[in-house]
């Protein structure tokens, strides 16, 4: 499958299933989307199992992952608003399930920590999208307890972009409303309702 930085060229789909490289973390991250199913989220993949070679099986999300340089309909204000309101259900979901599994990656985790088990790495190529709406987070190798307000800023410095006009131009991004869009994933997010 097209797409990713870590994993590139290791992720591969067989029938409904997608198989990708597990890593000492995936039994913890197992468990937690598990839990995360049960707590009625749906917008992540379920897990099936980490086979013996070292891959881990997950079910496959249906839909469309924007891949650099993203595709206008990826870098529209919809699109982000659709992403915000995915992360503030999974944020709320995420706060029914024990954060205290075993182990987590430290790599991009809430210096902070927190109460709650964040996604860390809500990146474009980490969305999958249907009719133009994020309905699924992929990719939860760097999950691990924190704030979700460092998730959502972690969120926004990618997807709004907040990033230098070079970064930003290499990876496609045609953005000139920076300050806009900022204002529509605080709104839609509630972040006013969860300060």
């Amino acid at each position: 499958m097209l797409g990713g930085v870590a994993n590139a060229g290791q992720v591969i789909r067989q029938g409904n299933s997608v198989l990708r490289p597990s890593n000492a973390n995936s039994e913890s991250i197992h468990a937690f989307l598990s839990a995360l199913r049960a707590a009625g989220f749906i917008g992540a993949s379920l897990p099936i199992e980490i086979q013996a070679d070292g891959r881990e099986r997950l079910a496959f999300l249906e839909g469309d992952v924007p891949i650099r340089p993203y595709p206008l309909w990826a870098q529209s204000r919809e699109a982000l608003a659709s992403i915000a309101f995915l992360l503030s259900e999974f944020h709320t979901a995420s706060g029914l399930v024990s954060s205290h599994l075993s182990t987590w990656s430290n790599e991009l985790a809430d210096p902070s920590g927190g109460s709650i088990v964040c996604h860390n790495d809500v990146c474009m190529e980490n969305v999958v999208f249907r009719d133009g709406a994020a309905v699924g987070l992929l990719d939860f190798d760097f999950a691990a307890p924190g704030r979700p307000l460092y998730d959502l800023a972690q969120f926004a410095r990618m997807c709004v972009p907040i990033d230098d006009d070079i970064s930003a131009a290499r990876l496609g991004w045609q953005i000139t409303d920076h300050p806009a869009r900022l204002r529509v994933v605080t709104e839609v997010y509630g972040l006013d309702k969860r300060a």
